[in-house]
């Protein structure tokens, strides 16, 4: 088993080191945010950074990279109009979904350079990415800088929730299986979760 020290990382090829951290933690969200301008420029983005943060309020959170090495129109969108839609990528728009994450100028829509269209709903102003079987639209309600690496922890509340009727079972759950939504493992590597078996609440055995 390769057994790597704090101290080894620093040493190791740059891509290597970025793949290697990048893919430790297991797979993660892949999904697509979807921003718009207030000057009426719509973006979107792959992000593998969303998590779940609470149910009531219902909240995710995003994280993002440091804004002051590069451009990053995403979260200054987010700033801007403090709304964006969260689009679950599933398996027919992999390559097109991981084509948002080149660096266009913000002038510019990844919606016009991919084939992914953009899709409005409810007056919501940021767009959501059409034929996606899960969409939120989401509110900006606070941040937080983590220092240890200058990356920022944004925090939203789902607004609006659209799903695919015949994914959602009875009890309310998601099957995400059911409608091929990938996973992401690292930086660029797309996965199929398959739902194997659902496990109850756990009491402590008697």
């Amino acid at each position: 088993m390769l057994h790597l020290k704090r101290e080894d990382f620093d040493g190791l090829d740059h891509i290597y080191r970025i793949n290697l951290i990048n893919s430790c933690s297991g797979f993660k969200s892949a999904n697509l945010i979807g921003t718009k301008s207030n000057d009426g420029t719509s973006n979107v983005a792959v992000f593998s950074s969303v998590t779940h943060l609470g149910s009531n309020p219902p909240l995710l959170g995003i994280v993002f990279r440091p804004v002051s090495d590069v451009p990053r129109n995403t979260y200054e969108n987010i700033k801007e109009t403090g709304q964006f839609t969260v689009n679950h990528i599933h398996l027919d728009i992999i390559k097109q979904a991981h084509h948002t994450s080149a660096r266009y100028d913000k002038y510019i829509s990844e919606f016009d350079i991919t084939e992914l269209e953009e899709e409005y709903k409810n007056n919501w102003h940021a767009p959501f990415v059409k034929d996606v079987p899960v969409q939120m639209a989401l509110t900006y309600c606070e941040e937080y800088k983590i220092k240890s690496n200058n990356t920022i922890q944004l925090i939203a509340e789902i607004k609006d929730l659209y799903i695919k009727d015949d994914i959602v079972e009875k009890d309310g759950f998601i099957n995400l299986s059911k409608a091929n939504i990938m996973a992401i493992n690292g930086l660029d590597g797309y996965a199929l979760p398959s739902l194997k078996e659902r496990i109850g609440y756990q009491r402590p055995k008697k």
